[in-house]
């Protein structure tokens, strides 16, 4: 599978086995090159209730991260990303991946898409984000993450959700606990991977 990498800009891409030949992201639908200038989201293929939600949100344009990520990530494709904090990386992943999603289709235990994140209150804040972006959806958030008790998180796990952010440390837990299953995962982000 081919991967789109972002520069620390995010105003270009390239193709990691040909880092020469720049990458122009695609319109899914359409096949259409020319959204490298998208001026707004929709423009970049999100269907309407999150175009919905992003404008109930006060989202106008889209940013050079969201610009650059989000038709790849709609089209299927794995993406590499990095841009500075602040510009919008959250809403750059969750947004292809709330509308990717088939809500309440994961098995009890599972989920159909799993952000990994290094801290519990980066866990609270992407699972925030992924809620609200994907209130008009009825998507189900569950954060997973240690310092919180168990309990809450397991009777969670049992009912099935449609996104788990989570911790490394807990959700190895969950694995060995056999109260989390990966096999319906579909969608895997790694946030703040360096």
């Amino acid at each position: 599978m081919v991967y789109a990498v972002l520069d620390d800009n995010a105003f270009w891409m390239t193709d990691p086995d040909h880092p020469s030949q720049p990458v122009t992201p695609t319109d899914s639908a359409t096949g259409d090159a020319s959204l490298g200038e998208a001026s707004a989201f929709g423009d970049l293929g999100l269907e309407a209730p999150l175009l919905k939600t992003l404008g109930e949100l006060g989202y106008e344009e889209p940013t050079p991260i969201q610009r650059e990520a989000i038709p790849p990530l709609l089209a299927g494709r794995d993406l590499l990303a990095q841009a500075p904090t602040g510009t919008g990386k959250t809403a750059a992943f969750a947004l292809p991946a709330l509308q990717s999603l088939e809500v309440g289709r994961a098995p009890d235990g599972g989920a159909s898409a799993i952000v990994l994140v290094p801290t519990r209150e980066l866990a609270m804040q992407v699972a925030e984000a992924l809620t609200r972006y994907g209130r008009d959806l009825g998507v189900r958030v569950l954060p997973i993450y240690g310092g919180q008790p168990i309990g809450q998180q397991l009777r969670g796990l049992r009912r099935g959700v449609d996104v788990i952010v989570a911790t490394p440390g807990r959700a190895v837990d969950h694995l060995t606990r056999g109260s989390l299953r990966l096999d319906a995962v579909r969608i895997v982000v790694l946030d703040e991977a360096d």
